[in-house]
């Protein structure tokens, strides 16, 4: 049987090295001011008075646009933060917004708009859900359920590996940390990359080959359930992973496909690899952190968790996703491209 599949082969390309520069990091040589954004009080009071304009005029959810305010110091944090993704360590964390000042609608709100000032937000899932709540339901992790809707461990991996269009940026803004664990580690998939090209060559090839993801079910009810790409190319000089090892396995099985031989080694290594101690850095999320990621050149994890008995204290974060390319739609389809469209 003739598998059907979405096709993001374009993206294939050739094998390169990783630059010698501070892309590729190991977890010993992070240091605070590498990842960290201190908010000062300067930047706390102008926080204040956009709550305060927000609750004095309101609007719809998610109605407002970064450019309509004057927001001098707002924008001068999230271009230090975006300047860490795109040149330093490719993770920060901003420490922290006044969630105890402000209700939750109104912080959210806030966050939406310093989230434009990172990039143009785009929907996170199929019916093009803007802000994406990560918290546990109580399902358990499986082909058709999102892992961020359990407590499970997720393995490291990049955001919507499976998609069309992978975002470029991750932001997550915490309202409560797990009662225990829920742990966020990250990894420079250059390093990863070149520990593979160094203790797995054949395996790294494989991985710059088409495999199968699974979809998890994020797309319109006919369309297919699986994602023809490479799990690393580049693109501009920059690398370009779709990291994520359990949707690659899962791919293969709602596919009804064997996985060769090559490619259950590469996704092995690439596993082992990933658990090296020295690879990745910890950094605790807590509540008012607004933690952001590069998702193409960074890897992240989270250890399994345990809620707070309180129910309206348990682990709760605000998703935010940004990438420019394409339409702001799930799968950044145009209109133009629609086919027999007529003008």
């Amino acid at each position: 049987m003739t598998v059907k599949y979405l096709d993001c082969t374009r993206e294939v390309s050739a094998f390169q090295h990783t630059p010698a520069d501070r892309r590729a990091w190991v977890a010993s040589e992070i240091v605070g001011s590498d990842w960290i954004v201190e908010v000062a009080q300067e930047d706390l009071n102008e926080i204040d008075n956009l709550a305060q304009y927000i609750l004095q005029n309101p609007l719809q959810n998610l109605q407002r646009r970064a450019d309509d305010f004057d927001l001098p110091r707002c924008r001068n944090l999230m271009r230090k933060m975006k300047s860490i993704l795109d040149d330093g360590v490719g993770f920060c964390v901003l420490d922290r917004l006044p969630m105890d000042n402000h209700s939750i609608e109104v912080m959210v709100e806030i966050y939406w708009i310093l989230g434009q000032y990172m990039g143009r937000p785009v929907a996170q899932k199929w019916n093009g859900q803007m802000i994406y709540d990560v918290r546990d339901t109580g399902s358990k992790h499986h082909n058709q359920i999102r892992g961020s809707h359990t407590n499970a461990e997720l393995v490291f991996h990049t955001d919507n590996a499976f998609a069309k269009m992978v975002p470029d940026y991750v932001g997550l803004l915490c309202r409560f940390p797990a009662k225990q664990g829920g742990i966020s580690r990250f990894c420079s998939l250059y390093t990863v990359h070149e520990r593979m090209h160094e203790k797995y060559p054949e395996e790294l090839k494989r991985l710059y080959q088409p495999m199968y993801f699974n979809r998890q079910a994020e797309h319109h009810p006919d369309a297919e359930k699986v994602c023809l790409a490479p799990y690393f190319s580049w693109a501009h000089g920059r690398l370009n992973a779709r990291a994520n090892s359990f949707l690659v396995r899962a791919g293969y099985e709602v596919a009804n496909e064997k996985i060769d031989a090559l490619l259950g080694n590469a996704l092995d290594a690439i596993d082992e690899v990933c658990a090296s101690e020295d690879i990745w850095f910890e950094g605790p999320l807590q509540r008012g952190h607004l933690q952001y990621l590069n998702n193409h050149e960074v890897g992240h994890y989270r250890s399994n968790f345990v809620d707070n008995d309180d129910p309206d204290k348990k682990r709760h974060l605000f998703r935010i996703w940004n990438r420019e390319r394409a339409s702001s739609s799930y799968d950044g389809n145009r209109f133009s491209e629609l086919p027999g469209k007529s003008i």
